[in-house]
C-alpha cells in the first residue's frame, strides 16, 4: 500500500503527535496513538500484500497469490531485504506449477536475498527441481545443507522422501 520508508515516517509522526498528546495531558490519547503507530512499524517488517499472499497460499490459491504479489510495485526499493527474499520465495512456488527454470531463478533471488525460517523450504524445493533435471549432484548438495539447516526436525520426511527418489536416478 505505501513504500516502507512512508510507512516509517508515518509511525514517526503518529509518535510525535502521541508525545504531544502526552505533553498536553491526555495520556488515553497517547496510548492510542502509540497502538496506532505501532500498527505501521508492523507493517514495514511484515509487508501487508505478502501477508495477504500467504494466506491465499494456505488456500492453495495460486491465481489469489498472484494477484497479490502483482500489486507490489518494484520490490527491490518497495520491501526489506528478508520481505523481497518472500516475495521471491512465493514466486518460486508459483512457478513451480508451469515452468520449472522460471522457478529455479525465483528460489535462487530467495536465497540470495534471504529468508528469516530456520528450515529452508526454498533448498528443498531447489533439490527438487535439480533432481527433476537429472542433475544429482547439485540435488544431494541441496538436500544435505536443507538437512542441516532443519534443526527442529520439520522437513525430515520430505528430505527422507526425495533422498529414495534420487536413489532411482
Amino acid at each position: 500500500m505505501f513504500n516502507k520508508n512512508i510507512k516509517l515516517a508515518i509511525a514517526v509522526l503518529i509518535i510525535a503527535y502521541a508525545v504531544y498528546q502526552f505533553v498536553e495531558g491526555n495520556i488515553g490519547n497517547g496510548i492510542a496513538l502509540i497502538l496506532l503507530s505501532l500498527v505501521f512499524i508492523f507493517l514495514y517488517f511484515r509487508n501487508e500484500f505478502i501477508l495477504l499472499a500467504f494466506l491465499k497460499m494456505r488456500k492453495q490459491d495460486l491465481e489469489g497469490v498472484q494477484g497479490w504479489l502483482d500489486k507490489i510495485k518494484n520490490p527491490e526499493s518497495a520491501l526489506i531485504k528478508k520481505q523481497v527474499g518472500y516475495y521471491n520465495y512465493l514466486h518460486g512456488i508459483i512457478y513451480s506449477q508451469k515452468n520449472l527454470t522460471q522457478a529455479e531463478k525465483y528460489f535462487k533471488k530467495a536465497l540470495k536475498y534471504g529468508l528469516t525460517m530456520d528450515y529452508d523450504v526454498a533448498k528443498l524445493s531447489l533439490a527438487g527441481i535439480a533432481m527433476q533435471k537429472r542433475r544429482k549432484r547439485e540435488a544431494t548438495q541441496l538436500l544435505n545443507e536443507a538437512k542441516k539447516l532443519d534443526k527442529n526436525n520439520m522437513l525430515t520426511d520430505q528430505i527422507k522422501m526425495m533422498q529414495q527418489q534420487m536413489k532411482k536416478i
